[in-house]
């Protein structure tokens, strides 16, 4: 089995225009146009059985129709894909929605730090931790962009401590662009990370120090769709040297330990 542990994506009508604006966002050409239609495409020709699919409310108004559609996605395909909700930290009734997240069958929260401009530890983005905690729910983060002082991972560390009960994915490695200072502050297993959007900037000896250095029990496989397809960041995680078990872990074994399905 291969699990996508990172993907976005978006109602047709804004898919591409939303594509477009992260890969402005990130000086990267966006291959893929955003749609489920895409994903589920790309990942049939790559083998990938199941898809974690969510996306980003920049700003608070977005979140219920979010949510909706991840729902009504995750309907269409329940074999297929698993439905992360999203949040925002102005959002008026943080644990009416998380509720209804629970409700809506979703199995974790999204956070993107730098595109909704709030820091990981601010006290302001507490409650959605409390919540997360109180139902069990994953958070995954955007971690790391050495041009914001919103991601870093320091900041997440911090928010790790004061909420030890808190499941966290921390996206790229756990810091994008910023490899170095994750390393060095999560080396103690306490935080699940995803390899996504990280492989094509590092060698592949590199990218198994990392693994070592989380831990192959806490890595899992991602492509941060539309950015990659998951034929070419196989490619990429195939170049890995690492054992046959570790492969496992990281492609599905990881993801299903963390929502419960093993």
């Amino acid at each position: 089995m291969i699990i996508d542990a990172h993907a976005h994506i978006f109602p047709e009508k804004i898919a591409e225009k939303a594509a477009i604006g992260i890969g402005e966002f990130y000086n990267l050409t966006m291959e893929n146009d955003g749609t489920l239609s895409t994903l589920l495409r790309l990942s049939d020709e790559a083998g990938v059985d199941r898809c974690i699919v969510q996306s980003v409310a920049t700003v608070p108004h977005q979140v219920e129709s979010i949510n909706n559609f991840i729902a009504e996605c995750v309907k269409l395909y329940p074999d297929r894909l698993i439905g992360f909700g999203a949040l925002h930290p102005d959002y008026e009734d943080i644990a009416g929605e998380t509720e209804r997240i629970v409700s809506l069958g979703l199995k974790g929260i999204k956070l993107h730090p730098d595109f909704q401009q709030f820091q990981i530890d601010d006290e302001k983005v507490f409650p959605i931790y409390e919540q997360a905690e109180k139902h069990g729910l994953p958070i995954l983060f955007h971690v790391g962009d050495y041009r914001y002082d919103f991601s870093g991972p320091k900041r997440l560390r911090r928010a790790v401590d004061m909420f030890p009960k808190m499941k966290v994915i921390g996206a790229h490695f756990a810091g994008w662009s910023q490899w170095d200072e994750a390393q060095e502050l999560f080396n103690d297993g306490r935080i699940y990370v995803d390899l996504s959007s990280s492989l094509y900037d590092m060698t592949p000896e590199r990218a198994a120090e990392l693994i070592h250095c989380f831990g192959a029990d806490k890595v899992m496989f991602g492509t941060d769709y539309p950015m990659w397809t998951a034929e070419e960041e196989l490619q990429r995680f195939a170049a890995i040297p690492l054992t046959d078990e570790e492969r496992e872990l990281i492609l599905y074994k990881n993801a299903l330990t963390l929502l419960g399905e093993i």
